[in-house]
């Protein structure tokens, strides 16, 4: 691996002052062409305020470190046109794992954003006990050997996953509980894998996700919603994800909206939860059902009804089952009632919604759409779009890199 992530006390204490700051300049510059992409020398130069020698300078050595390669040329301002820098294939690697409520997904992503090892997943249900670490571990350490990278080339691991994470702190308060243990999550994962470890909230990575590589990308206002069994949000404000004084902010699936309803596991009544996400289709539909609605669905048995899934009713929707369509419509009434909430909360330009539940979009988004006409004001609606994300369940575990590759340069930073 390049020195330039060698950042252990022992090699920072090698280095003089002069040295040292060129440490720092690496350091930001290959975060920047991360973030932005391939840039020019003259790029560089104006957004870290270097000279151009100096910027040369410290292009060549991370080309000759294998960080950096040539990718091209740039549009011309009058004269030739200049040489485009960008991070290289493989120099980089990260390890992307998206815990979800009954399966986990893993995938391996260079520093380029692509999976190098195809996505795997497996079941799992997500609990309050540490069991499933173990599980985890072994199905990741499995995807690594199996997918041949050098791991002196793994900078990290991102950990995403529903419940309330605070991120800072290195722990869900939610699921996977310490204890009360002096390890936090976070170091737990880090003793397994013997890497830095980033752990966050599932909507903030997928928040990330689409404000890096989708559709929110150059927006300074937008808000993401990731409905699966649950519903999550991810708040971009002034260009920032926004988390609050705890790590916590975005529990959207938990304002109230009716008095009284359904008994949601975070053990109120009456959250927009057990209304509009997953687990409230599912809910609805195995009401339906038993109570003798005519429907696909009611060719289950009872066993059967009792593992019931979403997809299950998105299925029965797109086979024309009118049962199916209605309770779909009506959950995204519901949606559509707190989606109001947020846009006159935040006025943002843009609402961007994914999960699993994006797979019925053509019978819910009407429906949102209506509850957002009916609801909301209309010099707010008017100035707000509302779309499909197009990143699709990838969003969740490509967030989770660019948690990684954002964090890890800087810790660095702090510690250079």
């Amino acid at each position: 691996m390049s020195s330039l992530l060698a950042l252990e006390e022992t090699h920072l204490a090698r280095l003089n002052n002069v040295e040292r700051r060129k440490h720092i300049q690496k350091l930001k510059i290959v975060k920047h062409l991360y973030v932005k992409g391939a840039k020019t020398n003259a790029d560089i130069c104006s957004r870290f305020a270097i000279s151009s020698p100096t910027s040369i300078a410290i292009l060549n050595e991370l080309v000759a470190e294998g960080l950096v390669e040539k990718q091209g040329r740039g549009k011309s301002l009058g004269g030739r046109k200049p040489e485009l820098y960008g991070l290289r294939d493989g120099s980089l690697f990260v390890l992307s794992i998206h815990i979800e409520q009954f399966k986990t997904r893993i995938a391996i992503f260079d520093n380029n954003n692509h999976i190098v090892s195809g996505l795997h997943s497996f079941s799992i249900e997500l609990t309050r006990d540490l069991g499933a670490l173990a599980q985890i571990h072994a199905h990741a350490q499995a995807l690594l050997l199996a997918s041949g990278i050098e791991l002196n080339k793994l900078v990290g691991v991102g950990v995403s996953m529903p419940g309330l994470v605070a991120s800072k702190e290195g722990n869900n308060h939610t699921y996977l509980l310490t204890g009360g243990t002096s390890e936090s999550l976070q170091q737990l994962l880090e003793e397994q894998f013997g890497k830095p470890v980033f752990i966050q909230n599932d909507a903030k990575s997928a928040a990330l996700a689409e404000y890096r590589f989708g559709l929110a990308h150059g927006l300074r206002d937008a808000l993401v919603l990731s409905m699966d069994w649950g519903i999550g949000l991810g708040i971009i404000l002034d260009g920032k994800l926004r988390s609050g004084a705890l790590g916590f902010a975005g529990e959207f699936g938990h304002i109230p909206l009716v008095d009284g309803g359904a008994l949601c596991h975070c053990g109120k009544r009456g959250c927009l939860e057990t209304m509009a996400s997953g687990s409230a289709i599912v809910r609805l539909a195995k009401a339906g059902i038993r109570a003798g609605q005519r429907t696909l669905l009611s060719q289950l048995t009872a066993p059967e009804l009792d593992q019931l899934e979403s997809e299950q009713v998105y299925a029965a929707a797109h086979e024309g089952d009118q049962f199916a369509i209605n309770t779909l419509a009506e959950v995204g009434t519901n949606l559509g009632k707190g989606i109001a909430i947020l846009i006159q909360l935040f006025n943002p330009e843009l609402i961007i919604l994914g999960g699993k539940i994006a797979q019925a979009k053509q019978f819910i988004f009407p429906a949102i759409q209506q509850a957002i006409n009916t609801y909301c004001m209309a010099q707010l609606r008017e100035k707000t779009t509302v779309v499909v994300s197009e990143l699709g369940d990838n969003a969740v575990v490509l967030g989770s890199v660019a948690t990684v590759m954002e964090n890890i340069f800087e810790s660095y930073l702090e510690l250079a």
